[in-house]
């Protein structure tokens, strides 16, 4: 094998795709600010109890492990910020109030998480820490469609569920772990005649109940048929009032539901939404409520936030326009070497052709040229 060959699933990023990830990521940052997210950038790799600690056995096997040279700990690469901005939010600033925190970087995952996915995405995400309303669930869902419309992704629809819907159905059943893991993958599969089995014996109102969640998906008439077919337990019906209240307050955008979606089940608590894109394949951007993110750091706040990869985003949508740039000519002499010094500080791209070469790049389109006219240098369209 060629030394030069990379692991599956790693690439490099060459310009065209660097120079649109690059400005996105700032675009994304700045409409965060715009909302009031403070930026954060937690280390790429911690102590391995402390970055997998209360995370679950699926982040694990998505975490690549090493140890220390210097300590013999074990350490691990994030495979996942969020863990890392509930720690910061929990012991580093300790606030009382409504915190609202955002980050981007480079996560790393020992498997792709989706077929033909990077093994190293660039994860942006926004956290809201410290309001327990739904209000906070409202914020984080429009940021991230307001984020997309940054990207410029084209006719976003949003998909809504909420976590509290299974786990009250399940809590209702008395059903032990082992048999509750089994009928959650029978509802992720949608596999009515499996989950018809392996509830045989339960009791009967939640047997019913997680019956009909498996055809609980479609436009908001899901909602209706919910309040009739699920049992009437305080929970489920806060969890449909909820996901009403939130489908009512976006702007007449593509809004669906799917009761028995269980992505995320055992980290979201409330609200959980998925934005989908005509361009691509999976879902953009994940996110909703999950309030026992910081309970392992000591403080169980209230939390919502949303996380998408910027990699996957620019591969939906099409690539941005070329740079206008500005041609000129190599010299040393003062004048020549001032008028280009001049461009730059305006922020203008002025790309120097070095002697007997003509300069080739992809992510410049050379619309103008530095010419001499009169023995002064003045910028001329071509």
């Amino acid at each position: 094998m060629s030394a030069w060959v990379l692991p599956d699933h790693i690439a490099d990023v060459l310009p065209s795709e660097a120079r649109h990830i690059e400005e996105l990521r700032r675009d994304l940052l700045d409409k965060a600010r715009c909302y009031g997210y403070e930026l954060v950038m937690p280390p790429m790799l911690e102590h391995l109890e402390s970055l997998l600690t209360g995370t679950g056995e699926a982040l694990d096997l998505q975490t690549f492990k090493l140890v220390d040279q210097l300590s013999g700990r074990m350490m691990g690469l994030r495979a996942d910020t969020t863990p890392q901005v509930a720690r910061i939010d929990a012991h580093l600033l300790n606030r009382v109030g409504v915190t609202r925190l955002c980050y981007c970087g480079p996560v790393l995952h020992t498997r792709p998480d989706k077929p033909h996915a990077t093994r190293e995405p660039l994860q942006f995400g926004a956290e809201i820490y410290g309001h327990v309303g739904p209000e906070a669930d409202l914020e984080a869902l429009l940021l991230a469609l307001d984020c997309l419309k940054v990207a410029q992704v084209e006719r976003p629809s949003v998909d809504l569920g909420d976590a509290r819907i299974v786990h009250a159905l399940l809590t209702a059943t008395g059903a032990g772990a082992a048999l509750r893991q089994q009928i959650q993958t029978a509802l992720m599969a949608k596999d009515a005649s499996e989950l018809a089995s392996l509830s045989k014996g339960l009791p009967d109102a939640p047997r019913q109940g997680l019956l009909a969640l498996v055809g609980l998906y479609g436009d908001a008439k899901v909602l209706i048929e919910a309040r009739r077919v699920l049992p009437a337990l305080a929970k489920i019906h806060a969890a449909l009032d909820n996901l009403a209240w939130l489908a009512g307050h976006l702007d007449g955008g593509p809004v669906s539901f799917d009761l028995a979606d269980l992505r995320g089940y055992a980290y979201y608590t409330g609200a959980r939404f998925s934005i989908y894109a005509p361009r691509a394949s999976d879902a953009l951007v994940r996110g909703g409520r999950y309030d026992e993110v910081g309970a392992v750091f000591g403080r169980n706040r209230p939390a919502a936030g949303f996380s998408l990869d910027i990699k996957a985003v620019v591969g939906a949508v099409a690539p941005r326009a070329l740079h206008a740039a500005i041609r000129a000519p190599w010299g040393e002499q003062a004048a020549l070497r001032q008028a280009v010094a001049a461009m730059r500080a305006q922020g203008h791209t002025v790309v120097c052709i070095l002697p007997g070469h003509e300069s080739e790049v992809d992510e410049f389109h050379c619309d103008r040229e530095l010419v001499q006219v009169a023995g002064q240098w003045v910028v001329q369209t071509l």
